[in-house]
């Protein structure tokens, strides 16, 4: 899988044949053509290899999906692309969208 975003904290998980195990949080951007392929097939297998994080943006919708993992299973959240939205691998980190579309 070539994920849009991906963000490895572990730098020990990067190698000159790119990233060995799971990413930390993943982002991909749904196009027409990608729709059913990033909602459901990648949103397993990422979910299966361990990705505590992944979001996908749908500008179509202009929604942000947010499932991230938690001890009780997978949670999801979703936002609008007016929000700010909090990540869940990083305490004090926000991403705002109306700021992106400027």
């Amino acid at each position: 899988m070539e994920p849009d975003i991906s963000v490895i904290c572990d730098p020990d998980k990067l190698t000159d044949r790119g990233c060995e195990g799971a990413p930390d949080w993943i982002i991909e951007i749904i196009s027409p053509g990608t729709f059913s392929h990033d909602y459901v097939r990648k949103l397993n297998l990422y979910l299966d290899a361990g990705v505590k994080e992944y979001w996908i943006a749908d500008p179509m919708k202009k929604k942000v999906l947010v499932y991230h993992l938690e001890e009780s299973g997978v949670e999801l959240d979703i936002y609008s692309f007016e929000d700010k939205v909090k990540t869940h691998i990083y305490e004090d980190l926000w991403i705002d969208f109306q700021e992106i579309g400027e």
